[in-house]
């Protein structure tokens, strides 16, 4: 007899679902035979890593049978320099998912309780429900958090708040005043975990200041990433800023080597080039544009975006239009298991790839009605 080893797991994990990338180019060319596609399905920055970087990380590659930094002491340092903080107030993940998952680990079980919103990251609800805690999920606002939502929710068990500014899929964000108040609502001994992988992005003059407001509120971890702005996806990097007290805890979970030594080199080297992070920011705000107007020229809504990429309703059938995009070499993200089946992700690229999107989507919509 065959053991149905998912009756076997733990009941949380039974429930659970695996996490659902943007399907890689190399799939896709593989399953359609295209030579020439644009893969704007997973907030990657277009334009890659710098030379810079790819040159640190070569070098590096020498040294591939020794362990790396456990510590990851030097990218520790540049980034307390660049952010004038404590080095024992950072801690350094394999990606910002695994700060978000360490979070869970050190905090939550089955007694306690963890509060997120409707339409927010999905990692947040796979890492609750890993550790057994019980899931209070707050209903969005316009595809936003809803901060007072959220407050409504909080139990007497509840350790840990996530919010995500800007929000992923939704690209939405709160303001500064919105959560300095939510701050002064929500009881001290609670973790809020502030995620922001697109923070660079943010350019509104009322974003959150989190720093200015962990002066005031320990318990509030920043999460960050250099994945998206900083082009580094593939590395796996990620970091978060948080009261001494909580780094330590967080360390305590945390998986030896968890960061590799390219890993940790080249994001050192990237966090001083101010010059490509400004040439993403630059070709991401002109896509913005592009995009966003010819989205509205074709009568499509489009939620309002603080991060490289735009949530859109095509109006029709939106997993027929994800996949005859596909079928014409363009790859978006579709956001059923966001619940929300009527929409698509299309992140933003290069000028020219924003245009194979712009020029295919109209075909599409007019095959399909």
């Amino acid at each position: 007899m065959v053991t149905d080893w998912i009756k076997v797991a733990r009941r949380t994990v039974q429930a659970m679902q695996p996490y659902q990338a943007g399907k890689p180019l190399e799939e896709a060319q593989r399953e359609l035979g295209l030579a020439s596609l644009v893969k704007l399905a997973s907030n990657e920055n277009p334009h890659g890593p710098s030379p810079r970087v790819l040159n640190a990380m070569t070098e590096s590659l020498s040294d591939c049978n020794r362990y790396p930094d456990a510590n990851g002491y030097y990218l520790k340092s540049a980034l307390a320099s660049k952010f004038a903080v404590d080095v024992e107030a950072i801690t350094l993940g394999n990606g910002s998912n695994d700060i978000l998952e360490l979070v869970a680990s050190a905090f939550l079980d089955h007694n306690a309780s963890a509060v997120y919103s409707q339409y927010a990251f999905v990692v947040y609800a796979l890492a609750v429900a890993r550790s057994g805690a019980a899931a209070l999920v707050a209903p969005a606002s316009n595809y936003g958090h809803d901060l007072n939502a959220m407050l409504a929710l909080v139990q007497p068990n509840t350790k840990v708040v996530y919010l995500a500014n800007p929000n992923n899929p939704t690209g939405t964000y709160f303001s500064h005043n919105s959560l300095a108040v939510f701050l002064r609502a929500l009881r001290s001994d609670i973790v809020v975990v502030l995620d922001e992988a697109y923070y660079e992005y943010a350019q509104a003059a009322d974003y959150p200041d989190g720093q200015l407001l962990q002066r005031s509120h320990p318990n509030l971890i920043l999460t960050r990433t250099f994945s998206k702005a900083y082009g580094l996806s593939g590395l796996r990097v990620g970091y978060s800023l948080s009261h001494p007290a909580i780094a330590d805890v967080l360390n305590r979970v945390r998986q030896p080597f968890n960061v590799t030594s390219p890993s940790l080199l080249g994001a050192q080297v990237a966090l001083d080039d101010d010059q490509h992070l400004q040439q993403g920011l630059d070709t991401n705000r002109a896509g913005m544009e592009q995009i966003t107007t010819g989205l509205d020229t074709l009568g499509l809504e489009a939620i309002p975006s603080a991060a490289n990429f735009v949530t859109f309703a095509p109006g029709i059938d939106a997993a027929r239009v994800n996949q005859a995009l596909l079928e014409r070499g363009v790859i978006l993200r579709p956001l059923a298991n966001y619940h929300m089946p009527k929409h698509l992700r299309v992140s933003i690229g290069l000028e020219h790839e924003n245009q194979k999107f712009l020029n295919e989507l109209p075909a599409v919509l007019s095959a399909l009605k």
